[in-house]
């Protein structure tokens, strides 16, 4: 690859979290361990949810594919990055860096869908109990499913389709530790301005109607829990939606702060703390806000660690 800053490149070098040489080991412990409980945590749940007959609702199936979406982004970025603590030249041609893109974009949309679709399936079961099977039942689910999973396919290939039109001169570095859009944009050596403005349509479309669907539906669960005569059942089901709200506002907010807004806006740190925790730490915390809160997990899994025994 020429060095020449006015050269075409079809190779780019990941320089994000790499700028303090001793930090390296200690980085790359921690970030092993946290992809490796996401892997265990995330595929673990998908596997209980095949295998466990009563977690065949539609709850359980929107968690099994929002689990299965944290695995598949995680593994898109993570195994590159723990590489480049230890590469060299820490090299990746633009393919391997539109694949990457590909894979975590697909799952960050689905994943919008899919928690959507979630926060509708909260609301129908504790705002209209009675109505549950008809106004959510598996036929609806599946295809809420499909839908995230078109949506999520659809998006990411706009996205790659535009990267393809540009090129690519002057640093061939990335200040990222994988191959996101905005660090791509800034390097390119072309026009921009279509593909700056199908991110704010798309990503914009994609999260302001998650996002409201999420809204409501949270909001409409708290004025009927607070409505409730028991205290006892209120409080559990605020305390539920509560952490769950929680994991939401973190990855959406995330986001936001990342996508929408200017181009120019480039902030390197900023940018790397944000995607570690859209890309990284929500993964890895939604095993435990799901599942480990979840009375019918947990005893699903004491059921078969008995049967084992």
């Amino acid at each position: 690859m020429t060095t020449d800053n006015h050269s075409f490149t079809n190779e780019f070098i990941l320089v994000g979290l790499m700028s303090q040489p001793g930090l390296k080991p200690f980085l790359f412990v921690v970030f092993f361990v946290i992809y490796l409980i996401t892997i265990v945590g995330n595929l673990g749940l998908v596997m209980l949810i095949v295998m466990e007959h009563r977690l065949h609702t539609p709850m359980y199936i929107f968690l099994g594919n929002l689990a299965l979406m944290d695995s598949c982004c995680s593994s898109a970025i993570t195994p590159k990055m723990l590489e480049n603590f230890f590469s060299e030249d820490r090299i990746i041609s633009l393919y391997e860096c539109l694949v990457q893109f590909y894979v975590f974009c697909f799952a960050e949309t689905t994943e919008c869908f899919l928690l959507a679709a979630m926060a509708y399936d909260r609301y129908v079961a504790i705002c209209c109990p009675l109505q549950y099977h008809s106004m959510m039942s598996k036929k609806l689910c599946i295809q809420m499913i499909i839908g995230a999973y078109i949506a999520g396919n659809l998006h990411s290939m706009i996205h790659v389709g535009l990267l393809l039109r540009l090129s690519f001169c002057g640093s061939h570095k990335i200040n990222h530790f994988f191959c996101d859009i905005l660090p791509l944009l800034r390097l390119s050596c072309v026009d921009t301005f279509i593909n700056e403005l199908m991110i704010l349509i798309f990503s914009g479309s994609v999260q302001i109607f998650t996002i409201t669907v999420v809204l409501v539906s949270y909001l409409c669960i708290l004025f009927t829990i607070l409505k409730m005569k028991s205290k006892k059942g209120g409080g559990k089901a605020l305390s539920t939606c509560a952490s769950h709200f929680l994991s939401v506002s973190i990855f959406y907010g995330s986001l936001l702060v990342m996508y929408i807004r200017p181009i120019s806006d480039n902030d390197g740190f900023k940018d790397i703390i944000v995607a570690i925790f859209y890309t990284l730490i929500i993964p890895f915390l939604n095993p435990f806000i799901y599942s480990l809160r979840n009375k019918e997990v947990i005893n699903v899994v004491k059921r078969i660690r008995k049967q084992r025994k």
